[in-house]
C-alpha cells in the first residue's frame, strides 16, 4: 500500500532512469506528466503516462506551465556525451535551474533531484560541478528536495561488456575498485520511495558490490570467453586525458570523470534485485 496518489512531473523521461521512473510512478497510482524534448520517443511508454508536454530545459520559455498542478518534480535531466555545443553547465545546471525556476512559480511541494555519489567530494570535475552547482540552488530555494546519488548505472557497464565482446577489458589502474551499480528499475523504487522521505541527500547502490576485475569476469563469463583484462596505469591516463583536453574539454573531461569513478570505491547502501550478471545476460540474449 503505497502513499497518497501525487501528481508527478518526470524531466528527463526518454533517458534510462526516466522510463523506469515513469512507470515506476504509475504503477504506484500516481498521476504522471512526463517532460520530453522529443515526445515521439514516449511513444511506447503511452499507457504509463497521463500527460506528455513538449519542452526543453534549456529554454525556459518552453517550460511554461509544465510544472501547473503537479505536486512533485523528479529530474534526470543531464546529458553525458555532449550533444552539439550544449554543456553539462548548459544543462545538468542552467537546464534544470529553469526547471526550478517553474516548479517554484507553479508552487510545486517537493523537487527530487538525481546527482551523482560523493557529488562534494568531486566537484573539481565538470560534470559533477554542474550538478552540485544545482544542488545549491536548490538547497537555497526553500523547497522542500531530496537528492538521490546513485553509484553508477547498468547502462554504464555496456562499455565493458562491449571491450569484452572484442576480447579484452581495459581497466583503470590495479581494477580491485569496488562498485555497486544498480540497475534503472531498482533506482526507480528508490526515487519514488523519496516522494515521500523527508531526508535531503539518499546514496543508493545495487545489491552486489563488485570490484572492476569482477565486473570484467562477468562479461567475460557471459558470453562465454577467456578472461582477458589490461590495466592502464593512472600516469598513462592522466597523459592521455591531457592530450585529449587539447582537442576536446568535453571530451577530456568525461575521460576523467570515468578514470576517476573506476580508481576509487564507488559503494552506496545496497538495494534492490537486479544482478550485473542477469543484465549482461539480457545484451547478450538480444544480440
Amino acid at each position: 500500500m503505497h502513499a497518497e496518489t501525487k501528481r508527478v512531473l518526470v524531466a528527463g523521461a526518454t533517458g534510462y532512469l526516466g522510463r523506469y521512473m515513469v512507470c515506476e510512478l504509475k504503477d504506484r497510482g500516481h498521476f504522471v506528466r512526463a517532460l520530453a524534448r522529443t515526445p515521439e520517443k514516449l511513444d511506447d511508454l503511452r499507457e504509463a503516462i497521463d500527460e506528455i508536454v513538449s519542452g526543453e530545459v534549456t529554454r525556459p520559455e518552453s517550460l511554461a506551465g509544465a510544472c501547473d498542478g503537479i505536486d512533485v518534480v523528479f529530474s534526470s535531466v543531464g546529458i553525458t556525451r555532449q550533444q552539439g555545443k550544449l554543456t553539462w553547465k548548459d544543462v545538468d545546471y542552467h537546464g534544470n535551474l529553469n526547471l526550478l525556476a517553474e516548479a517554484e512559480r507553479a508552487g510545486v511541494r517537493k523537487f527530487v533531484y538525481v546527482s551523482v555519489i560523493d557529488g562534494p567530494e568531486l566537484r573539481h570535475l565538470d560534470i559533477v560541478k554542474a550538478h552540485e552547482d544545482f544542488v545549491a540552488e536548490l538547497e537555497s530555494s526553500g523547497l522542500k528536495y531530496t537528492v538521490i546519488r546513485p553509484t553508477g548505472y547498468f547502462s554504464d557497464l555496456a562499455e565493458i561488456y562491449e571491450m569484452a565482446r572484442k576480447g579484452r577489458v581495459y581497466l583503470f589502474g590495479d581494477g580491485e575498485s569496488r562498485i555497486n551499480p544498480i540497475h534503472g528499475a531498482d533506482l526507480a523504487v528508490a526515487c519514488a520511495d523519496a516522494l515521500e522521505d523527508a531526508r535531503r541527500d539518499i546514496d543508493v547502490g545495487g545489491p552486489e558490490t563488485l570490484t572492476w576485475r569482477e565486473v570484467a569476469a562477468t562479461a567475460f563469463q557471459v558470453q562465454g570467453k577467456p578472461v582477458k583484462i589490461s590495466t592502464v596505469p593512472m600516469w598513462i591516463m592522466r597523459a592521455v586525458i591531457f592530450v585529449a583536453r587539447l582537442f576536446s574539454r568535453h571530451n577530456a573531461e568525461l575521460m576523467r570523470f570515468f578514470t576517476t569513478m573506476g580508481s576509487r570505491d564507488v559503494v552506496g547502501p545496497p538495494t534492490g534485485t537486479h544482478t550485473l550478471g542477469a543484465h549482461y545476460r539480457k545484451l547478450e540474449a538480444a544480440r
